[in-house]
């Protein structure tokens, strides 16, 4: 997970859209950005998907229809997300959102890539073992 940064902008604005699957999110520094439920889910900060080191991430799939069931404060710094496959366990820093914002389309590109070079598709269920999904800066 991203630490939280002293010059990270805060946020100033969150909205969830059920219907779209998009977390809106305004930061102090005038950028506004919209993160679809499944890349959050995908590049999830935590341990289950990152891994507890290098090689060690999971690569997610069968995200696409992955709604976010509860959206908590974990202090002044983040957001804990439980989605509706059950997973809540990642805390979404206010720099690690900027940055997934800031970077959706790399973001984006990675992801498909490592599915390619995994051989999945995007929709399959959940493999055992395979690449990893996203990097944290």
């Amino acid at each position: 997970m991203a630490g939280l940064q002293a010059d990270t902008p805060s946020p100033v604005a969150i909205t969830l859209h059920q219907q779209s699957r998009v977390l809106e999110i305004g930061f102090s520094d005038g950028r506004e950005f919209r993160l679809p439920f499944e890349l959050m889910r995908v590049c999830s900060p935590s341990a289950e998907v990152q891994g507890h080191g290098p090689g060690q991430e999971v690569l997610q799939t069968g995200k696409r229809h992955v709604d976010i069931t509860a959206l908590e404060p974990v202090g002044n710094y983040a957001l804990q997300p439980t989605f509706s496959d059950g997973h809540d366990s990642g805390i979404f820093s206010w720099d690690y959102l900027y940055f997934l914002g800031a970077q959706q389309e790399e973001l984006w590109l990675d992801y498909n890539k490592r599915l390619a070079a995994a051989g999945v598709d995007r929709d399959a269920p959940m493999p055992e073992k395979a690449g990893s999904s996203c990097s944290s800066h």
